[in-house]
């Protein structure tokens, strides 16, 4: 049996928000070096604040300074920090109630090994040489056997408040498409395309999957189909993608290839886009050392009859 095959992947996007008045003056406030929380009607300082009490669902907006020094109230050791995070050498997250708070502040603690963290350490905030209004000001905590540092009472008015973040997601994690998408892919890599037909309602899927998703039973019976099929509906895409070097606007169509029971989903060139219809018959355009078709183009021949294709839309 061929090696089933498997890639490292990325999906990264960055996700925009706009912040209230209680985040907007949290994150001033560390951009100042200043720690702000919130009070409850009840007394109790929440910090990172919220805009409404977690018990009673009430608004709350009164700021309150808490202290840049604290307790460890729990801890885990991270032996293999990852990309992106706080320190890139081995760090403890830690909760850390500040003084003068209720509720703890997860962040990294620096510390020379597990052995030198426990609950009930006492810590302070090490500031980030460069702050920008973001929980990132706070670069980390650090062991601190001072006494309570005393907070100024700020009262959470700024000059030129942060208003919004921008926070990059990313997401990296390893693919592997399976048995089946495995012959599928290698195929291609000869210019060839093939489904696998299920033994029971003799339907051809295209890609495969290794199983019927009608009868629920494997598939294990490879079938070439096309190289040419037909359009079945289609898109225009008016918006260029990020690394992809398409000219917009282009169409990107789902396409019936000969012989196959599922359409699969190809971008159609040779062709102006508005010219671009159901039932168009097409055939892939192969590039030099590519291991798929790069689009699709108009073969000439007369466009398909509708109930040739109508249960594959």
């Amino acid at each position: 049996m061929p090696e089933v095959l498997k890639a490292p992947l990325v999906v990264e996007f960055p996700f925009t928000r706009s912040l209230g008045p209680v985040q907007s003056a949290f994150l001033t406030g560390l951009r100042e070096r200043v720690v702000l929380g919130v009070r409850t009607s009840d007394g109790r300082i929440l910090v990172p604040p919220v805009e409404y009490d977690p018990v009673t669902a009430e608004d709350i907006s009164d700021l309150v300074e808490v202290a840049p020094t604290g307790t460890v109230t729990t801890w885990a050791w991270n032996h293999a920090p990852r990309r992106g995070q706080p320190l890139t050498t081995p760090f403890a997250w830690a909760l850390v109630r500040l003084d003068g708070a209720d509720t703890a502040l997860l962040h990294a603690l620096d510390a020379p090994g597990p052995d030198a963290v426990h609950t009930g350490m006492r810590v302070r905030i090490r500031w980030a040489a460069e702050r920008t209004g973001a929980i990132t000001d706070i670069a980390c905590f650090e062991p601190y056997d001072g006494g309570r540092a005393e907070p100024a009472g700020h009262t959470g008015e700024f000059e030129d408040p942060v208003t919004g973040i921008v926070a990059a997601a990313r997401l990296d994690y390893t693919y592997s498409p399976g048995r089946a998408q495995t012959a599928y892919i290698n195929a291609l890599s000869g210019r060839r395309t093939v489904g696998e037909r299920c033994p029971s309602c003799r339907k051809v899927y295209v890609p495969p999957r290794g199983a019927c998703p009608t009868c629920g039973v494997a598939t294990s019976e490879q079938v070439e189909v096309g190289p040419r099929g037909t359009v079945t509906t289609f898109c225009i895409v008016n918006i260029k993608a990020k690394n992809l070097d398409i000219e917009v606007p282009y169409v990107y169509a789902h396409i019936a290839l000969d012989g196959a029971d599922l359409a699969l989903h190809g971008r159609i060139g040779g062709i102006p886009y508005d010219e671009v219809r159901m039932g168009l018959r097409v055939e892939p355009v192969w590039t030099d050392g590519s291991r798929y078709p790069d689009h699709y183009r108009p073969t000439g021949e007369p466009d398909a009859d509708y109930d040739t294709y109508k249960e594959l839309l």
